[in-house]
């Protein structure tokens, strides 16, 4: 609980701090505290519904066999827990926003990784297995609703939409190539916040800062999309009061898979690509262990068809929980490193 408070403190100061420095009022419609503050009371009051609801209808999660053996506890426990927060931040964004065209296009992109996630996590349940789509048949809906999203960017937006803005003011063009990096984002990044989702508060936590940090970064030319931010970074906080060690309920795939889907779209909307690398380190250093382990594993392979692990356990805080660390000492630390992300990202962006 003590995490979980001082994540709320944290967030709410930085908002606060951000909104005053912009020279936002605190009730201001676009601003970041209130929609921030208000879809996080949401999520978490319509948690103390849908949890239970979840526990009757033995919506458990499937532990995978070759995890920490420390989680096979946690058999059971809810999972699907993106259908309650999820909902909530897009509707509230959308209505608050008055239905502004960007703020509806990423919550249809967010909606609809979140639908595939869904599908995951309804198959897993439903063969009591740790497995749902397969891999490849997941990566072809991510980038069949890249592309989507990349045809409706091509109609409606200007051509310097392909720009990418760096450091310093200045920009980097990209032309046709912008839509090949776009679409590969979109499902890297909704498969790197998928992998993060392994601990408890973890996926959450780090995604809420990430997101407020972004809205910050688009403020000035963006505000409907800060409000889109501020709505479903509050969103993941509240939805964190129910899955904070010990969790009560798990976001499962439908949350994680969306959550990284809203990160790339809005980036992709604002021209902030390079701003999207620095505030996903983590989802980045996460990926690359994964990547690390299964290429190590397969190039140290002898005769027996066995191989080494360049890790204890991918992703990365699996390593470091068999390497003794907590799971709550686990989450701060990175909670901390996201925050540290986030504001180097508004210091050189």
């Amino acid at each position: 609980m003590r995490l979980f408070v001082l994540l709320a403190v944290g967030l709410s100061t930085f908002a606060i701090i951000a909104d005053e420095v912009a020279g936002r009022s605190l009730a201001q419609v676009f601003s970041l505290t209130l929609p921030f503050w208000f879809c996080a009371v949401a999520a978490a009051a319509l948690g103390f519904w849908v949890v239970p609801l979840l526990r009757a209808l033995k919506a458990g999660q499937v532990i995978r066999e070759d995890g920490p053996k420390s989680h096979l506890k946690k058999a059971g426990t809810p999972t699907m827990g993106g259908i309650f927060f999820l909902p909530v931040a897009l509707l509230v964004a959308n209505v608050w926003s008055g239905f502004a065209p960007p703020v509806v296009a990423v919550s249809a992109v967010t909606f609809a990784y979140g639908a595939i996630g869904w599908i995951d996590d309804w198959q897993i349940i439903r063969g009591c297995s740790n497995k749902g789509i397969t891999p490849r048949m997941k990566l072809l809906l991510q980038m069949g609703v890249g592309a989507l999203f990349c045809l409706w960017l091509a109609w409606t937006q200007p051509a310097t939409i392909t720009t990418i803005a760096l450091p310093f003011g200045l920009m980097l063009p990209l032309g046709a190539l912008f839509w090949v990096v776009a679409i590969f984002v979109l499902a890297a990044e909704s498969n790197a916040t998928n992998l993060t989702d392994g601990v408890d508060g973890l996926a959450g936590g780090t995604v809420a800062i990430a997101l407020l940090g972004l809205g910050a970064l688009v403020a000035p030319t963006s505000p409907e999309l800060m409000l889109f931010c501020a709505c479903l970074s509050g969103g993941c906080l509240g939805f964190l009061l129910h899955n904070r060690n010990p969790a009560r309920v798990f976001m499962g795939n439908t949350g994680s898979t969306a959550l990284g889907g809203a990160l790339a779209a809005v980036a992709l909307m604002t021209n902030s690509l390079f701003a999207l690398l620095i505030l996903s380190g983590l989802f980045l250093v996460e990926t690359l262990s994964v990547m690390i382990q299964v290429g190590y594993y397969k190039a140290t392979k002898g005769p027996d068809g066995i191989g080494k692990r360049f890790f204890k356990m991918s992703p990365y805080h699996n390593h470091l929980e068999l390497s003794g660390w907590s799971e709550t000492r686990i989450v701060a630390a990175f909670y901390i490193i996201a925050g540290l992300l986030s504001f180097a990202t508004l210091a050189i962006c």
